[in-house]
This record gives C-alpha cells, sequence and structure tokens, in this order.
C-alpha cells in the first residue's frame, strides 16, 4: 500500500490532486486490467459505458507494470473493475491505493471462497475457466456499474440476464465438447497452471510446466517430472498460450523426445488475456470456445 502511495504521490494524483478530465458524453468511464474484464464491462454497460482496457491481447497480467499513463486513467475512472487474487500482481499496490478515491472492485474477491481453488493466502485467479464461476463475476460487475450508474439500472439487468444465458449455453456445450474425449485421454498440459477451474467443472487432468503465476520460472526438475508424466501416460499432445513464452513447453518436447516418446503442439491457448479486439477470441465467450475446440481436437 505504501509503495502504491508513493508512486501516486510521484504522479501528481495524491488525495487531493484532480483527476485527469475525460470526455463528459454522459457515458460511464469504466478502467479495466485484462481485457476479459473490458469485454464484460462493455457487455454489460452496453452503450451507457466507455471502457478502457489497461492490457490488450498477449498480455501477462502477472508481470505487468502500471505505467503512469495507466495510473492517470485509473485515477479519472468512475470505475475500476479488476480481477484480484493476485491476478495483477505488480499492480497491487496502486490498486489498493486508489481504492481511497475511485471506486473500484476485486471482482473474483467477490466469489465465495469455498468455490475458489487454492490455499486460503493465495487462491487461484483464473476463475473465467469456470462459466459458473463467470457468471458470478458478471453480476458483481453489474452490480457495480448499478451503484455508479443507479439510472442505467435496467440496461444493466436486461444485459446481465441475456449474457447469464449464454454463460449457461457455453457450460452446456463445453461439458458435452470433453464428453467426447475418453476420460483416460483428458490431459491438459500447459505452460502454466491457469485451467484448474476448468479441470474441476469438466473432469480434466491440468499439469502446468509453472504455477499459477508466470513470475517463477521452471526448473529442470520439473520439466523432467512432467516429460517422464507425458511418457508413462501416452500423452500425444501440449500445448502453448498466448501469454506465455513456449520456450517451457518446447523444453518438456524435448525432453520427451530424449525419452523416445513424441510430444506434438495440440495448438495456442487463450489463458490469461482473450484474442484480437474484432475477432470471435477476442470475446471471453470465443476465448473459451476456442479453447475448448483446440484442446478437445488435439487430444483426440
Amino acid at each position: 500500500m505504501k509503495r502504491g502511495l508513493l508512486l501516486l504521490a510521484a504522479l501528481g494524483l495524491g488525495a487531493c490532486a484532480p483527476a485527469p478530465s475525460t470526455p463528459d458524453d454522459g457515458r460511464v468511464n469504466v478502467v479495466t486490467t485484462v481485457n476479459m474484464l473490458s469485454d464484460l464491462a462493455g457487455v454489460i454497460g452496453g452503450d451507457r459505458v466507455r471502457v478502457t482496457g489497461l492490457m490488450g491481447p498477449g498480455v501477462d497480467p502477472h508481470l505487468y507494470k502500471a505505467s503512469a499513463g495507466d495510473v492517470r486513467r485509473l485515477a479519472g475512472a468512475d470505475l475500476v473493475l479488476y480481477g484480484g487474487l493476485h491476478l495483477e500482481g505488480k499492480m497491487v499496490d496502486v490498486l489498493h491505493a486508489l481504492n481511497s478515491r475511485t471506486t473500484s472492485v476485486a471482482l473474483f474477491e467477490t466469489l465465495p471462497r469455498e468455490r475458489l481453488l487454492g490455499p486460503a493466502g493465495n487462491p487461484d485467479p483464473h476463475v473465467w475457466f469456470d462459466p459458473t464461476l463467470w457468471a458470478g463475476v458478471a453480476r458483481e460487475a453489474a452490480d457495480a456499474l448499478t451503484r455508479v450508474d443507479p439510472e442505467g439500472r435496467e440496461v444493466y439487468a436486461a444485459n446481465l440476464t441475456r449474457y447469464l444465458g449464454e454463460l449457461a449455453g457455453l457450460d452446456r456445450w463445453t461439458a458435452a465438447q470433453f464428453r467426447t474425449v475418453p476420460e483416460r485421454q483428458r490431459v491438459l498440459v500447459t505452460a502454466h497452471d491457469a485451467f484448474g477451474y476448468l479441470a474441476r467443472r469438466y473432469g480434466v487432468e491440468v499439469q502446468g510446466v509453472q504455477g499459477l503465476s508466470t513470475v517463477a520460472e521452471a526448473g529442470g526438475v520439473r520439466v523432467r517430472e512432467l516429460a517422464g508424466f507425458l511418457a508413462e501416460r501416452d500423452i500425444r499432445a501440449v500445448f502453448v498460450e498466448s501469454t506465455v513464452s513456449p520456450r517451457t513447453v518446447e523444453a518438456v518436447r524435448e525432453a520427451a523426445r530424449a525419452r523416445g516418446h513424441a510430444v506434438e503442439l495440440g495448438g495456442s491457448l487463450y489463458a490469461d488475456a482473450a484474442g484480437d479486439p474484432g475477432t470471435p477470441e477476442g470475446t471471453y465467450l470465443g476465448m473459451v470456445r476456442h479453447n475448448v475446440e483446440t484442446v478437445v481436437e488435439g487430444l483426440r
């Protein structure tokens, strides 16, 4: 917290400093961190909001550091929506410091603790891979928008209802897709441990080269362990991620090949960021569909 306050002060954004002006077109100025939340804010907010996302496609939120411009955008927002649970690890101090001057919500931290994976002090932040949890995030986003813009209540409620129906359909479709893969083959090996919620929801075994965060590099021991695991289970496909360097996955493939076990790349997944704006994969619904189709095809 202290470091965050010092940064705000250094940028002239202390508690008494005026926030930078934005075009006054009557819309709610929403600033988000990861681009899945940018998509969510736009879906729920519709024409009543102007959404500014700090992190675009291919950006790793675990490693992202806020720039001076980012801090000014955050300070000038009517509402800040971020994940929390240490997803934006290097932005924590800034986000917490802004709580005293800007309405901000750590959306993932509003979910029931019993539905989160991992230890109490360090739960897994990758909740978006369970559409039923994302539905809870959507409800909280709608509530947050309603608090800052009560006149938009009916719009937000209608958009939320429609979106919850789409999420329920996505959940049913995903379950049906994974049922087409024999249970023993439902093993997803990726660059880092981002798919735990998908694993729990759809009965998939997940192995990541790195842990929940990409801050720490994977060691040789972990690479050799996974190579042995792939050979023992006769798993023929592993997957890279759009926000993580493929070198760790390639190291696992090389180690498996040294054991006489050939492993192919099953494709690239969207883990910590959605795809490019204007593409289906640039939306939450589209990125999940892409991932499921890629994994199912690769495993089969």
